[in-house]
């Protein structure tokens, strides 16, 4: 009796399946993988070359910044180096100037040491040889 009734039921109810609706979009990654260009099993074994690329990126990006740095350092270096080399100028010019006669006079003379009109005289010593 249970069986007669349940094919009436069935016959009565008539079910409408809808399609499976996909879990992921369609797009080229999706199909590249589903439709059999790349599988997972390959996917796999690529994948440690992938994270090797992936690392020489990290290292080349690494070596460009610190290149970059390196030279920034060298052009404030320069630019320091060239302040320098100002500043000695500017203090040999100074003390060749402060070390004129004129200006060694105006210093002496604040001393109260005044110059010599006279001119110097040679003295000579005669040795005796009775000794």
């Amino acid at each position: 009796m249970t069986n007669r009734l349940r094919a009436e039921i069935e016959e009565e109810v008539v079910v409408e399946r809808k399609p499976a609706k996909e879990s992921s979009p369609e797009n080229f990654f999706t199909n590249l993988l589903a439709k059999g260009f790349i599988t997972t099993e390959a996917a796999t074994r690529a994948l440690p070359f992938i994270l090797y690329l992936a690392l020489l990126c990290m290292i080349y990006i690494a070596n460009m910044h610190l290149a970059d740095k390196n030279i920034r350092q060298i052009e404030k270096i320069g630019k320091e180096v060239k302040e320098l080399n100002w500043d000695y100028k500017t203090t040999k010019a100074d003390l060749a100037f402060k070390s004129t006669l004129s200006e060694v006079e105006k210093r002496a003379d604040t001393l109260g040491v005044k110059v010599s009109l006279d001119p110097p005289q040679k003295l000579t010593i005669e040795e005796n040889s009775d000794k």
